[in-house]
C-alpha cells in the first residue's frame, strides 16, 4: 500500500471537512493519482461522494466498533492500488464515544493509523483568536501529528494572509489554503436523489468545479507530501478470506430508498460463502426466486413512502419470503418499510408491507443518535442471547406497535439499555445498524440460517 496518508479534521461539525475531503480528492484525481477514501464512523452518505469522485469504493473506520487491529486491517486492504488515502474526520477532531477521552473520535483514528493531520477552522470574524484555537488542538493531546491547517470562510484574501501569519508564528505549523465565504458552494442533494444522482454522473460538474476552484487556493501539492508517514505494521486477521462457498443466495435491498450498507458487511457475507443479488423495490422489483436470505438495510423510505406504498407486488413478494421463514435482517429504513405504515412530517400516511403490526411516524426532530451495544435474544437466529455486536441508531422516526411484540435485542447507549426491533421466526428487524465487523460470528450464524432454510 502507499505510505501517503491523511486526515481531514474539523475544530467541529459543519466547518466543511466534506467539501474540502471532496474537493481535495477530485483536485488529487486530476493530477492523475489514485486515492481511497474513508470516513470516520458511522455514516453512509459521505462515503457515497467519495466513491463517486475517486471511482473506489470508500469504506468507514470506526475504533469503536471494532478493533484497532482491525481498523488497520481494513485500512491496508482497501489501500491496494491507491497513491494516498484521504480520511474524512467526524464531528469535531477529538468528538467521540466520551467526553472524557479519545475513544471513537477522529484523532484517535489518526493515531491508530500514524496518519498526519490536516486541520480545517471556520475562520469567520477572527483573525489572531485563530491561532489560539489551533493551539488548543495541538496541546490537547500530543498524540496526533497535526501537520497542517486550512482557513475556511475568510472575508477576504487580505484576512486570510491575517489568520495565516498568526497560526504559523504561534502553533509551527503551515496553513496550506483558504476558502471565502462568499464562494457559496453547497453539497447538493444530501437526501432526496443522492444515490441515483451519483450513479448517473450528474454530479461530476460539481466535482469538476469544486476541484478547480480548490486548486485555485489550496497548496494541492504541497498536501500530497505532507502525506507521506510510514507503512502500517498489521496483522491480517484473515476476516475477509474467503471461505468455501455454501450454495446461498442473500437477496439485498439496493435503489435510492435503500442504500445504507457498509462494504464490508456485504464483503463478509460473500467471504463466509454467500452469494449476493440486487433487486429495487423503489423500481418495482420483486424479491428475486431462488434467493435464501433477505437483507434490507436503511435509507429514506419516508422521501419515496408514496412510490413504495404503489408497488403492490413487490410488497406481496417481501410479505411471502418473510412468512415463509427466510432468514430476513431490515435495519433502519428497512424496519419501516416492514411495518403498516409510514405517516410524513405534513401528516400523509401510506402503506407499507404490514409485516410488523404498527405504525411509524417521521418528526422534525432527531429520535435517536449514537453509538450501540448490541445483545441478542433466544432464538435470534443472527445474534442470540449469549453474544455482543456493536452498531449505531440515527433516525427522525418513531415506531408505535399496534400490539404487543417481541423485541429483537437490546441495546445500550448513553441513555441505558431498551428493548429494541421486532423478533418473529426468522425476521430480525429494528432500527439499529450493524456493523459485522464487531462480531462476525452474525455473518456465519446468517449463513448457516440461510442453509437451513434452502433444505426445508
Amino acid at each position: 500500500m502507499s505510505t501517503r496518508r491523511l486526515v481531514i479534521a474539523g475544530t467541529g461539525s459543519g466547518v466543511g471537512k466534506t467539501t474540502f475531503t471532496i474537493g481535495i480528492m477530485a483536485a488529487l484525481q486530476k493530477k492523475g493519482y489514485q486515492v481511497q477514501g474513508f470516513k470516520c464512523g458511522p455514516d453512509y452518505i459521505d462515503p457515497s461522494y467519495h466513491t463517486a469522485v475517486t471511482g473506489r469504493v470508500s469504506r468507514n473506520l470506526d475504533s469503536w466498533m471494532f478493533e484497532h487491529e482491525t481498523v488497520k486491517e481494513l485500512l491496508v486492504r482497501a489501500s491496494t492500488g491507491a497513491d494516498i488515502s484521504i480520511i474524512e474526520g467526524v464531528m469535531g477532531f477529538y468528538d467521540g464515544k466520551s467526553p472524557l477521552n479519545d475513544a471513537g473520535s477522529t484523532a484517535e483514528i489518526s493515531v491508530i493509523t500514524d496518519s498526519p493531520v490536516l486541520l480545517i477552522v471556520n475562520c469567520a470574524s477572527m483573525a489572531r483568536s485563530v491561532a489560539a484555537i489551533v493551539k488548543g488542538f495541538q496541546i490537547l493531546s500530543d498524540k496526533p501529528n497535526i501537520i497542517g491547517v486550512i482557513a475556511n470562510q475568510v472575508g477576504s484574501v487580505n484576512h486570510y494572509k491575517i489568520v495565516k501569519a498568526a497560526i504559523e508564528q504561534e502553533c509551527g505549523i503551515p496553513v496550506l489554503g483558504y476558502l471565502k465565504r462568499e464562494n457559496g458552494i453547497d453539497i447538493p442533494s444530501r437526501q432526496l436523489g443522492l444515490i441515483p444522482a451519483i450513479e448517473r454522473g450528474e454530479l461530476n460538474p460539481f466535482f469538476d468545479q469544486l476541484a478547480s476552484l480548490i486548486s485555485e487556493t489550496v497548496d494541492i501539492d504541497h498536501i500530497y507530501e505532507l502525506a507521506k508517514t510510514s507503512e502500517i505494521a498489521h496483522f491480517s486477521s484473515g476476516l475477509f478470506n474467503l471461505r468455501p462457498d455454501r450454495g446461498v443466495t442473500i437477496a439485498v435491498a439496493k435503489d435510492a430508498a435503500f442504500n445504507f450498507y457498509y462494504e464490508e458487511n456485504l464483503e463478509l457475507l460473500r467471504a463466509y460463502g454467500a452469494s449476493l443479488v440486487f433487486f429495487s423495490p423503489l423500481n418495482g422489483e420483486a424479491v428475486p426466486e431462488n434467493v435464501d436470505g433477505l437483507y434490507i438495510g436503511g435509507g429514506f423510505p419516508e422521501e419515496f413512502a408514496a412510490e413504495l406504498s404503489k408497488q403492490e407486488a413487490v410488497k406481496q413478494s417481501i410479505r411471502h419470503a418473510v412468512k415463509s421463514g427466510m432468514p430476513t435482517l431490515a435495519e433502519c429504513g428497512g424496519f419501516m418499510y416492514l411495518t403498516d405504515s409510514i405517516t410524513d412530517t405534513k401528516g400523509k400516511t401510506y402503506a407499507m408491507t404490514g409485516i410488523i403490526p404498527g405504525a411509524v411516524r417521521m418528526q422534525e426532530k432527531l429520535a435517536a443518535l449514537g453509538y450501540r451495544d448490541i445483545s441478542g435474544t433466544p432464538n435470534n437466529f443472527i445474534i442470540n442471547e449469549n453474544q455482543m455486536a456493536k452498531g449505531h441508531e440515527f433516525h427522525y422516526s418513531t415506531f408505535t406497535a399496534s400490539e404487543e411484540i417481541q423485541s429483537a435485542y437490546e441495546t445500550t447507549g448513553r441513555f441505558g439499555k431498551k428493548a429494541e426491533g421486532y423478533l418473529n421466526g426468522n425476521l430480525v428487524a429494528g432500527y439499529t445498524h450493524f456493523h459485522f465487523a464487531s462480531n462476525p460470528e452474525l455473518v456465519e450464524q446468517w449463513v448457516n440460517a440461510c442453509g437451513r432454510y434452502q433444505q426445508q
